[in-house]
């Protein structure tokens, strides 16, 4: 685990609200130089707590309009590896988690509408090796956020 001191978190709650928030407004609300809130991010970045900053593409806004989680049992469990490399081709997933339960692999991916993803399914999942899948179909995401900062610890609460 990273550990992180209080002005790390102050840092990470600013970057957290606002990813365009300019270097010297964090500086001047945590009540640092400029260079110190740099090097924090900087150090943030390198330790990996950080992992960059982008523009989040709405997906229905450019005709994406099917949200859908598969969960995936694979034929021989020893095919993860080559099963992800060919997940990796397939634009349309966006994620993709090994997990515990009933799927070896959990997947998240958009289409255009229902038929697309029907395509995607036949034509791009089931040649995978599968044994099966599941598809739920998300209609809204309800809840969309990062970590709560202020339930981060900082060095001094681990050492307790």
């Amino acid at each position: 685990m990273v550990k992180i001191d209080e002005l790390d978190r102050q840092i990470l709650s600013l970057i957290a609200a606002d990813a365009r928030i300019p270097f010297l407004e964090v500086a001047r609300a945590c009540n640092v130089s400029g260079a110190a809130i740099h090097q924090r991010i900087q150090k943030l970045n390198s330790l990996g707590v950080l992992k960059g900053s982008q523009f989040l593409i709405e997906p229905e806004k450019i005709g994406y309009e099917t949200c859908a989680y598969i969960g995936l049992n694979l034929k021989d469990p020893a095919s993860f590896d080559e099963v992800l490399e060919k997940l990796k081709q397939i634009p349309e997933v966006v994620e993709c988690h090994y997990t515990t339960g009933n799927f070896d692999m959990f997947i998240k991916l958009y289409a255009r509408n229902n038929h697309h993803l029907l395509t995607i399914i036949h034509d791009k999942l089931q040649p995978l090796g599968l044994s099966s899948s599941q598809t739920l179909i998300s209609f809204h995401t309800a809840i969309d956020r990062q970590l709560p900062i202020a339930d981060i610890l900082t060095n001094e609460e681990v050492a307790e």
